[in-house]
């Protein structure tokens, strides 16, 4: 299973944390049980849905609709929870081969509700070093569909791990800058933000630096909420990797935004201001200062640009995707 994302649903009340103790033993025979059905993916859903029932909790059902309005169909089931049917479900599959443990994440794939999705993801993350190809194919096909930020922001750690394992995958993630969707969009600073955190060897290496902040500056300007908060997130993780290139990055931004009264790049830079130094923090506040963003201004970033001058060639429309082989 992959890490939860950053969020306010995390188990901190004593109901909550009351909730997830009880049922943790529960959530580990789970995972141990669905083990045992590998070779029978229908009956496997049939189980995990059983066991998810049993997991949920409606108080988090209604929080997660909550933060993330719209989210579609979730049973409630806490990260901890999940976490802990994934872990053990992993640790029991060890030695199982990868093939059967693919179809497994693309049968959860048609089901609902989203924490069928969200399991998977953590299963196509284990897969990605021996099965690349077919696994990054379904990551792709989750990015497309989906349709809130909890969602993205899991699919962030995978994504991660992608692009970590085999560089070139950044050019993927290029692409998505140009996507007409805004939560693959969101997609791009979410995971330059994990990358950090998933190997803090290889996610810190200066070239991480160098890529993020080349995308983020491509995305900056974006009229999206959902995206700016992800690349202001992204800067902010990306300070442990090169400060002094975050640092030149917000004040080149920063002076744009002031020259330019725009408010979606001046949001971006202000939430960005916690991680930088103090000194740095209070020049670029005081270099905003009455700079902000506007209801229905439209976005201003070069990715926006770029893809309304070609929107005609179907650029960061959707393509179909070939069947898992």
């Amino acid at each position: 299973m992959t890490a939860p994302p950053a969020n306010p649903l995390a188990p901190t009340t004593a109901r909550a944390v009351a909730f997830v103790a009880a049922r943790r033993a529960g959530a580990e025979e789970l995972g141990t049980h669905l083990a045992e059905l590998v070779g029978d993916p229908d009956e496997l859903v049939i189980e995990l849905r059983r066991g998810f029932a049993g997991l949920a909790d409606p108080e988090y059902v209604a929080g997660q609709q909550f933060v993330a309005p719209g989210i579609g169909e979730v049973l409630g089931v806490r990260w901890p929870l999940l976490s802990a049917v994934g872990r053990t479900f992993r640790n029991a599959t060890r030695s199982d081969s990868p093939a059967p443990l693919l179809f497994i994440a693309e049968r959860l794939f048609r089901e609902t509700p989203l924490e069928f999705r969200w399991f998977a993801f953590g299963l196509l993350e284990r897969l990605l070093p021996v099965e690349p190809e077919r696994a990054w194919q379904l990551l792709r096909r989750g990015a497309r569909d989906a349709a809130d930020w909890i969602t993205v922001d899991t699919l962030a750690h995978p994504y991660g791990r992608g692009i970590l394992l085999e560089p070139y995958r950044w050019a993927e993630l290029e692409q998505l800058v140009f996507s007409t969707s805004r939560w693959e969009r969101r997609l791009v600073g979410s995971t330059i933000a994990t990358l950090p955190f998933i190997d803090r060897r290889a996610g810190r290496q200066p070239e991480i630096a160098g890529h993020g902040l080349t995308l983020l500056g491509d995305l900056i300007g974006d009229a999206e909420p959902d995206v700016q908060k992800a690349l202001s997130w992204a800067l902010r993780s990306l300070v442990v990797v090169d400060a002094p290139a975050v640092e030149r990055f917000c004040r080149r931004e920063a002076a744009a935004a002031r020259n330019e009264g725009d408010g979606h790049r001046a949001w971006v830079v202000r939430d960005t201001l916690p991680k930088l130094a103090p000194g740095m923090a209070g020049e670029l506040r005081d270099a905003l200062a009455g700079v902000r963003r506007r209801p229905g201004s439209a976005s201003t970033s070069r990715a926006a640009g770029t893809a309304s001058r070609f929107s005609t060639m179907n650029i960061g429309g959707p393509l179909p995707e070939p069947p898992l082989t």
